[in-house]
């Protein structure tokens, strides 16, 4: 992957743990969730860089999809903070945190099956004034609002090649149209960071390349990017950083590079026991996370 810009900023930042970052969107400080005895979330203190892609990835188990709950207020901590873009959003709910400009989506996609593809993405709006009762009742003053949100919502499908099933049913796409549909939606409240949990999960080799293509894309339309994958071919190709999380603490973080040579990432994945001829190599990382995601399927069945 050629150097970008975000990897440029980050090429002087030190490779360690809770590492401060030059322009940091997202702080998080001493958030620790906890399942029973288990502590699911231990992160002593993480940034996530402005404008740049941040993959986090890391065994089964080690917390990442709730690191991603917790973040968006799908789940509460047992204590610690956050915040994004200079905002606390440690206490806001779920359905708040998009008017803040942080989005996700999820490993099994949301579209909703019984409505066109453009009636899904208008969905995506938020604040709606025909959503409010009052307002509802004259049509003048919600009818541009829904001329507008039917614009973007037009432009986002013709970015990411779908315009021709905008009349579609959603229960009609395939895996990993779902995948494009969501992280179109997405995109309609014009997020500062998306945060893709698995985009590539389930998704048809023939779709694959176009749908990386689109999140290395987002950053050159202002946005930051946190996604958690399994497939380590794509976290090398995309990513400008990349944390690792293992029993719920942030373990490793730095280039791409420079975590796959980390002896605690390689322990993490191989296990610590594998002698010291063991080294860390792509095909090592990529059999470790091929079982990952199967334990992934065989779980989501």
């Amino acid at each position: 992957m050629p150097e970008t810009p975000a990897a440029r900023v980050l090429a002087d930042v030190e490779p360690r743990p809770g590492v401060p970052k030059p322009d940091p969107i997202l702080v998080v400080d001493s958030v620790v969730r906890r399942f029973g005895g288990l502590k699911a979330v231990d992160v002593e203190h993480l940034e996530i860089q402005r404008g740049a892609i941040t993959s986090l990835i890391g065994p089964n188990g080690a917390g990442k999809t709730t690191f991603f709950n917790l973040m968006t207020g799908f789940d509460r901590p047992d204590h610690g903070s956050w915040s994004f873009d200079g905002h606390d959003l440690s206490r806001v709910p779920a359905h708040q945190v998009a008017n803040y400009g942080m989005v996700r989506t999820f490993q099994l996609t949301k579209a909703l099956t019984r409505l066109t593809v453009i009636e899904n993405m208008k969905l995506g709006a938020t604040s709606q004034r025909g959503e409010r009762f009052l307002p509802s009742l004259w049509p003048g003053v919600w009818r541009s609002q829904e001329r507008e949100i039917e614009a973007r919502a037009d432009e986002l499908l013709a970015r990411f090649r779908m315009d021709h099933m905008r009349g579609e049913l959603g229960g009609t796409l395939s895996g990993g149209q779902r995948k494009l549909l969501e992280m179109a939606r997405a995109l309609m409240v014009d997020p500062a960071m998306v945060m893709l949990d698995e985009p590539m999960a389930g998704v048809n080799p023939a779709l694959t390349q176009s749908l990386l293509q689109h999140v290395k894309d987002l950053p050159g339309f202002g946005k930051t990017v946190l996604f958690v994958e399994h497939d380590m071919d794509v976290v090398m190709d995309i990513s400008d950083w990349v944390v690792v999380m293992a029993q719920g603490r942030i373990i490793s973080e730095g280039p791409p590079a420079a975590v796959a040579k980390d002896q605690a990432v390689i322990d993490a994945y191989l296990g610590a026991d594998h002698g010291d001829e063991s080294r860390f190599t792509p095909v090592s990382f990529e059999a470790s996370a091929a079982a990952a995601r199967r334990h992934d399927q065989e779980e989501s069945a």
